[in-house]
């Protein structure tokens, strides 16, 4: 039996090294070993046989020795069949029944190829453990993922995947968390952020249609999570303008009437030497008023009277404005040089609005932690494509992740004072102008605002 297992390991190995062209040597070289073993157990020594050739290749080149060995097997059961049984014309039943193989092998391995091409290049990543709680099969996209090669994943069990030197902190306790949810616990549907801020949605699929395997897929849904979030902040600012509107109509109305009476009861409270009453008075009646404008800015911003202007002679008007309080605060504004040419259609009045409002908070910022550098605003202006990107950057304390989630939302402020607006106004009027604002930052890096806007 052991020459017999030597002599059927090289058929098998010749086999695979020749392909199809040899198709007809285990007939003729096992056929004379084979005449007095039993079936069964010709196939137990194909299967001992086939282990012992696929136990020190790569994966996929092992997936090729399993199809090819299908063939090899079918083919050398019907020579032995007909070893022992009288057929007419033997010869020629034999190559029509190798061929009919051949094409079925052919087809079977196109077949497997296309959807293993397929599961290949899905846009969600696909991990695959057997019944045994191994690695079988990982596809690009996942591997990619998680920034490792994907053959060296193969073959590892969850605990040797959560304690994987390749892979990063982070996802080691992702993983170990994933699998305490969605493996143990059962839960077919987790959504993830990673230390980049980037969502996932991890799906477990598992049951009897995958005989005790599970299957588990990542997709990136950031894009959506930017639609989905940009849909919620237009709800929210179409529910703050139904409440500005509703505070304007009940409120501005008095206010003005009180105003009014305050004004004409002046000469008298001089007269009396109130008149500090009549002012502290008038000026929280016109911090109300300004507080309602913003309200009513928020909820709807008029619609832009756009017209051409240098974009050099705006930001330098804007830079201006600040150029003493920022001494003051110990900072300096550095414009960078913008191309004369550059002309934009903007509504002049709002776009100083949304400049002011992103320079005055830099400038907050800044000068609201002790440093040792001096505070640096820096403003560019570059033209990209059909469009001009306005970059204003500081060197600041920075934001967390969570903070720029919420930066534009309405109401959200961590000013002690502030009324959380300001950006939620500006925002708006960027929309209106058919641009986009967004803000880069970490946490000790400084924070970069980033606004697109089309050329004229």
């Amino acid at each position: 039996m052991t020459q017999l297992r030597k002599q059927y390991l090289r058929a098998l190995t010749q086999f695979f090294e020749n392909g199809s062209s040899g198709s007809h040597h285990p007939a003729t070289s096992l056929g004379t070993m084979l005449q007095t073993v039993e079936p069964e157990q010709i196939v137990l020594l194909h299967e001992q046989s086939i282990h012992t050739i696929t136990a020190s290749v790569e994966p996929e080149e092992a997936l090729r020795y399993y199809r090819l060995s299908l063939l090899f097997l079918m083919e050398l059961l019907a020579h032995y069949r007909f070893k022992f049984q009288h057929v007419p014309n033997q010869e020629r039943v034999l190559e029509e029944l190798r061929d009919t193989l051949v094409q079925t092998h052919s087809s079977f391995q196109a077949v497997a190829s296309k959807y293993e091409n397929v599961l290949q290049h899905m846009d969600c990543g696909i991990m695959l453990f057997n019944s045994e709680g191994f690695i079988s099969f990982v596809n690009v996209l996942m591997g990619r993922f998680l920034g490792v090669p994907r053959k060296s994943l193969i073959g590892l069990d969850m605990r040797a995947l959560a304690s994987s030197s390749e892979l990063s902190r982070t996802f080691r306790k992702l993983i170990v968390k994933l699998h305490r949810e969605m493996i143990l616990y059962r839960l077919r549907y987790q959504e993830v952020i990673d230390e980049n801020g980037r969502h996932y949605l991890v799906t477990a699929t598992y049951g009897e249609e995958l005989d005790g395997d599970i299957l588990i897929s990542v997709k990136d849904v950031t894009e959506f999570k930017k639609i989905e979030q940009s849909a919620y902040q237009n709800d929210k600012l179409a529910m703050l303008g139904k409440i500005a509107a509703a505070i304007a109509h009940e409120i501005r109305n008095p206010l003005t009437s009180i105003r009014g009476f305050i004004q004409l009861l002046l000469p008298e409270l001089t007269r009396v030497g109130k008149e500090e009453y009549a002012r502290i008075v008038i000026e929280e009646i016109d911090r109300a008023n300004h507080i309602i404008y913003e309200f009513l800015n928020s909820s709807k911003p008029s619609t832009p009277d756009k017209q051409q202007v240098k974009l050099d002679h705006l930001l330098a008007e804007v830079r201006l404005l600040f150029e003493s309080e920022a001494i003051m605060k110990g900072c300096d504004i550095e414009l960078a040089h913008i191309s004369p040419a550059l002309v934009v259609c903007v509504d002049v009045k709002q776009m100083k609005q949304v400049l002011l409002n992103i320079i005055r908070n830099s400038l907050e910022a800044i000068s609201g932690v002790a440093r040792k550098e001096r505070g640096m605003i820096r403003i560019t202006a570059a033209e990209h494509h059909a469009e001009v990107i306005i970059c204003i950057q500081d060197n600041g304390p920075g934001m967390d992740y969570h903070t720029q989630s919420k930066l534009f939302d309405p109401f959200f402020t961590t000013k002690l004072e502030g009324t959380g607006l300001g950006l939620a106004v500006s925002y708006r009027i960027i929309r209106n102008h058919g641009g986009h604002i967004r803000v880069d930052s970490e946490v000790g890096q400084g924070t970069r605002f980033k606004i697109t806007l089309p050329l004229c």
